[in-house]
C-alpha cells in the first residue's frame, strides 16, 4: 500500500504529523506538499495532486487536509474514481472504508488535533472494504459518476 498525502496552507502542521506517523509505521507514501508553513496553496490543488496519483495507480489511498477537511473533500469527489470522506470521528473513518470503500480520507487541522488525526488515519488505512452487499452500492456510485444510474423501480 502506498498513500498519497497533501494539504493546503491551513493544514501544513497536520500533514507533517501524518507524514511522520506514516514513516514511524513504515507505510510508503508520496507527499504532494505543501512543504513549508509559509507556503501557500488553495485546497483544490491539494486534492488534485493526491487524487491524480490514485487515479494513475501510483498510490492506493490518500489523506488530504485543509482547514476543515470539507473543501478538500468537495474537490476530491469531483475526480473520477475518487470516493473521499471528510471524517472527524473514529466510527466514520472506519466505516467509510468498510462500507463505502472510500479511497481518500479528508481531515481539517482546525477541526481535529494531531493525536486524533493519527488515530483516524490508522483506522482508515487498516480497515479493509467488506464487499458483499456494500459492493452493489459502490457500483451505484460509479454509475452516478458515469451518468448511467437508472431510476429505482418501486414495486
Amino acid at each position: 500500500m502506498k498513500v498519497a498525502i497533501s494539504c493546503d496552507h491551513a493544514a501544513f502542521h497536520l500533514k507533517e504529523a501524518i507524514r511522520a506517523h506514516l514513516e514511524e509505521r513504515g507505510i510508503p507514501y508520496h507527499d504532494f506538499g505543501i512543504y513549508a508553513a509559509d507556503e501557500k496553496r488553495d485546497y483544490p490543488y491539494a486534492s488534485f495532486y493526491a487524487c491524480q496519483a490514485i487515479q494513475a495507480g501510483e498510490c492506493d489511498l490518500g489523506i488530504v487536509m485543509c482547514g476543515t477537511g470539507v473543501g478538500v473533500s468537495m474537490a476530491a469527489n469531483k475526480m473520477a474514481g475518487i470516493r473521499a470522506a471528510c471524517c472527524s470521528d473514529y466510527f466514520s473513518a472506519k466505516y467509510t472504508r468498510a462500507h463505502n470503500d472510500a479511497n481518500v480520507l479528508c481531515m481539517g487541522e482546525r477541526v481535529v488535533g494531531a493525536g486524533l488525526a493519527i488515530e483516524l488515519a490508522d483506522v482508515f488505512l487498516d480497515t479493509p472494504f467488506e464487499g458483499g452487499r456494500h459492493a452493489r452500492r459502490i457500483a451505484q456510485i460509479a454509475a452516478i459518476e458515469g451518468g448511467k444510474l437508472a431510476p429505482e423501480s418501486i414495486e
